[in-house]
């Protein structure tokens, strides 16, 4: 049975996008933290996406085509190519990249048997998405990678009127100042 995880970047002060809808300042620069990043990726086999992550993430379908990539970057560029893809989206008509579906509702009994149904780990990503799987109880680790900035405002990692009991799994701090938290669900 695999996992669910709920992994993003956020600020500080808990947001993964500004007031603007900018998230630049949270992109990994440090090669270390983006290798953490890939091993903490390594066990999941589905992304389940809304349509704007899913448009944001869809660059690392032609990451190649970008020069001098360092080997860190391309690595995520293979392991996202290689992993199933599941985009919720009501106004989207089509999915442009491999093995990628696309579902218009999200459905808590069907990401159930998904998580039931497959040895890999999934991630739900975007946190519009996420706390509708948070909210079904269906999210067993969450993953916040903090980066030393506050903006003030904008979009939140968590969403408000939830409440769930975390165990810290594990944490890492980086040079830049970056820290990588790990809480796994109690239940």
């Amino acid at each position: 049975m695999g996992k669910l995880i709920y992994s993003m970047i956020t600020s500080l002060d808990g947001y993964v996008e500004d007031a603007d809808g900018e998230f630049a300042w949270g992109a990994p620069d440090d090669e270390e933290l983006h290798g953490h990043i890939n091993e903490l990726a390594a066990s999941v086999g589905t992304f389940l996406y809304g349509r704007r992550m899913y448009e944001t993430m869809l660059y690392w379908e032609t990451a190649y085509d970008v020069p001098d990539q360092p080997p860190v970057v391309l690595e995520w560029a293979r392991q996202w190519q290689a992993t199933d893809k599941v985009v919720h989206s009501r106004t989207l008509t089509e999915v442009s990249s491999a093995r990628t579906r696309l579902v218009r509702e999200f459905d808590p009994d069907a990401v159930r048997r998904l998580k039931a149904e497959t040895d890999h780990d999934l991630t739900v990503d975007g946190p519009d998405l996420a706390a509708q799987a948070i909210r079904a109880g269906l999210v067993d680790e969450y993953h916040q990678i903090i980066c030393p900035v506050l903006v003030g405002g904008g979009k939140r990692f968590f969403p408000d009127g939830v409440h769930v009991d975390l165990d810290l799994v594990d944490e890492r701090r980086f040079a830049g100042g970056v820290v990588v938290l790990r809480y796994a669900s109690r239940r």
